[in-house]
């Protein structure tokens, strides 16, 4: 490489690396943590995960809805989640009459309401949107967006200049020299390592940018359909019927269709619409597949329960599942516990080259003085 685009290339890696640093570092860690959010939170509020003991038939879910308007004055459902696994808890997140968000966990068993948290009180709740904005709105996401960018510029440049002259030099270039001088282990560490994490930092950093930059998320549906992404469809209700089914098993009859229609093992997740015009929505992931996060959808009528459409998975664009992969593949769940470790490993590596490489910019500026 010639010797003034090297120079060019590391200034800009220089002065881009110190600008972003700080974001860097808060992203990596609460990416770090994001990576193991279920075996954290499950240690946290274990309560919220798994049951005592598993019984032989499960409540309806609305048995639970009705405790929870009892116990905690509950003004509206937001969400409905319920899992195959014969030990996990059901959760469902509603509204009380203060407008305050709350996670209720359920046991599918009794109907009894054994957790709940308010969700901006949550651990992880705080810890995804430091990761997203830094808790600064729409322009964290615009910040946290810009230094993914740079992030992606850092990682290209710097593998320009871990590139070795000379083949004999690779292997010096492939290890860190742990008997050498703080300088050169420091050194060592955050060239030798930035180079094995690269790829997968590289994956991780481009994946992110779907959830910052509309362009970027666009740019999947053209590369996967030809065309830009398609808005979300809402399903209008149909207007609403005097013959309303039994409000005792409201909810229980939407998770039953729901199972009928896609009848593979699932979590089924359902949505309530927060307008007056639309439908439910109901999703329900396929757990039967090696690759997360492969959902089939339905519409049910907020007033009858009865369904009104279906999509299965099978008939989503070839955008709209690449879309829904990009999350597995950011979180580094894709496949299990062997690519989550790797993503950890790598964000903590993530986590230690701003300040690895500040002190390499710390000596030399030191050297000069």
């Amino acid at each position: 490489m010639n010797k003034t685009i090297k120079k060019s290339i590391r200034k800009i890696h220089l002065w881009l690396g110190l600008a972003s640093g700080l974001i860097v570092f808060i992203v990596a860690l609460t990416g770090s943590l994001l990576v193991f959010e279920e075996e954290i939170d499950s240690f946290l509020h274990s309560e919220f995960y798994e049951v005592e003991a598993i019984e032989a038939a499960k409540k309806p879910i609305d048995e639970a809805i009705l405790n929870l308007k009892k116990t905690y004055a509950i003004d509206s459902i937001q969400r409905i989640y319920t899992f195959d696994e014969a030990k996990k808890t059901s959760l469902i997140i509603a509204k009380n009459k203060d407008r305050k968000t709350f996670y209720y966990a359920i046991n599918p068993y009794t109907a009894e309401i054994v957790g709940n948290i308010e969700q901006k009180k949550h651990f992880f709740t705080l810890i995804n949107q430091l990761h997203r904005n830094l808790l600064l709105g729409k322009a964290g996401k615009l910040i946290t967006g810009i230094s993914c960018l740079v992030f992606i510029t850092l990682l290209i440049s710097g593998l320009f200049l871990w590139w070795p002259k000379k083949r004999k030099n690779l292997k010096q270039r492939l290890t860190i020299k742990w008997n050498a001088s703080f300088k050169r282990i420091n050194w060592d560490f955050h060239s030798t390592l930035g180079f094995y994490s690269f790829i997968f930092l590289l994956i991780i950093a481009l994946t992110g940018l779907t959830w910052s930059f509309k362009w970027f998320e666009n740019s999947l549906y053209y590369l996967a359909d030809g065309i830009a992404q398609k808005p979300s469809i809402k399903v209008a209700n149909p207007p609403k019927s005097e013959v309303l089914l039994n409000q005792t098993y409201f909810y229980q009859n939407i998770i039953d269709e729901t199972n009928k229609i896609f009848p593979y093992q699932g979590n089924v997740q359902i949505r309530m619409p927060n307008d007056a015009v639309n439908s439910i929505l109901v999703t329900k992931e396929n757990t039967e597949k090696v690759i997360p996060n492969q959902s089939s959808i339905a519409y049910f009528d907020r007033y009858t329960a009865k369904n009104i459409q279906t999509k299965p998975y099978e008939s989503f664009s070839r955008g709209d599942k690449l879309r829904r992969i990009i999350y597995p593949i950011h979180t580094g769940s894709i496949y299990g516990l062997t690519t989550k470790i790797i993503a950890f490993l790598v964000c903590l590596f993530a986590i230690t080259a701003p300040i690895t490489g500040f002190l390499i910019w710390w000596g030399r500026t030191k050297s000069k003085l």
